[in-house]
């Protein structure tokens, strides 16, 4: 695998670990908050055709 794919695949995992904790009781939400933004900004951008209908989902919102 080719190191920028790693760390792609690391920071979904990590993302998705967050998303777990953060349906925990008990879970920092505020840790949630502040980490789960700085992960998602280092994703990289979609390139075109990622998505079938040539989309961006990030433009949807």
């Amino acid at each position: 695998m080719c190191p920028d794919c790693e760390d792609f695949a690391r920071t979904v995992l990590l993302l998705g670990q967050l998303a777990l904790y953060a349906d925990m009781a008990g879970a920092d939400l505020n840790f949630v908050d502040v980490v789960s933004p700085s992960l998602a900004v280092s994703l990289p951008e979609p390139t075109p055709g990622t998505f079938p209908d040539d989309s961006d989902p990030a433009e949807d919102s």
